[in-house]
């Protein structure tokens, strides 16, 4: 289950010398990734292969705007995973795919919310740490819609 997991989790990171605000493209935008079949010592393996435009926004601080997902064992106040989804149709629970969602790792904690939350953090994109999503937000901030 964790491999699985693991296998289509990677990290993206936004730097701070420019803004990507959220008007509902980043994740249009996060969206243009392709997957090349590799293998590790588990076994087959997907590797993202990020677009042009999702390279722009590595280093970069972004907004993402959308729900908090209660992943067992892996909510922590200060280490959520965003899903451009909500909950019933995010990468985890529905039929959508792993450029939906991001690791954040916040400044501050956090309670969880089942409210649309808007997530801004610097984005590093992830092709190598299998523990981690491809898409993840260092130094991030959440604000309740």
């Amino acid at each position: 289950m964790k491999h699985t997991y693991v296998l289509l989790a990677l990290t993206l990171s936004f730097g701070a010398s420019a803004q990507f605000t959220d008007s509902g493209k980043n994740w249009e935008t996060m969206a243009d990734v392709k997957y090349e079949k590799s293998q590790d010592e588990y076994g087959e393996i997907y590797v993202p292969k990020f677009g042009d435009d999702v390279q722009k926004m590595n280093g970069k601080v972004v907004s993402l705007k959308g729900f908090i997902i209660p992943f067992e064992g892996m909510f922590e106040p200060k280490h959520i995973i965003i899903s451009s989804l909500p909950i019933a149709a995010c990468f985890f629970c529905g039929g959508s795919g792993p450029e939906t969602v991001a690791e954040a790792y916040l400044k501050e904690e956090v309670k969880y919310t089942a409210k649309p939350v808007t997530v801004t953090g610097r984005l590093e994109l992830n092709d190598t740490d299998y523990d981690q999503l491809m898409y993840v937000l260092k130094d991030a901030e959440v604000k309740i819609d």
